[in-house]
């Protein structure tokens, strides 16, 4: 069986309707390129035929995926998160004590992981660093670029 995935409900809805559009756009357009493929004759020597067979193989391996991403997916009830210590779905202000740069991250499941929308991934150095620290606590983290030393200045869900 496979590990349970823990998501947020926004996280799961976009897996859901990921999941539709592959179902309702993506397979109809490659059934209809087999289709137009098949009447162009010969398929031993079809070219397009290989490659529209290739995408639809790639195609429902991606659905398979999503489905099983899907059953095994957990909502995290944000309701039982305590707000004491930094947790996954917390939103973290932190304070680089050697520059005194300022950040805002959340902290998501891997799959919702984003950090143009400062999303950080609850398994990545940094989350696990913060996890289980409170306001006020520094904290040293072993980063690809060596050991930084953060501040916690706010947790709020």
């Amino acid at each position: 069986m496979s590990e349970l995935l823990y998501i947020t409900e926004d996280g799961l809805r976009n897996l859901q309707e990921e999941l539709e559009r592959l179902r309702t756009v993506e397979r109809p357009m490659i059934a209809k390129m087999l289709s137009e493929a098949t009447d162009k004759g010969d398929l031993s020597e079809n070219t397009e035929y290989s490659a529209a067979k290739e995408a639809q193989g790639m195609l429902e391996m991606k659905i398979a995926k999503l489905e099983n991403l899907i059953a095994t997916s957990r909502v995290i009830d944000e309701s039982m998160i305590d707000s004491s210590t930094v947790r996954i779905l917390h939103k973290v202000k932190i304070r680089n004590v050697k520059n005194n740069i300022t950040m805002e991250y959340q902290i998501v499941p891997e799959s919702e992981a984003d950090l143009k929308k400062r999303k950080i991934a609850v398994n990545s150095p940094i989350a696990r660093g913060l996890i289980g620290k409170k306001v006020g606590d520094t904290v040293e983290i072993k980063v690809p670029l060596g050991l930084m030393h953060f501040e916690i200045m706010a947790v709020s869900l």
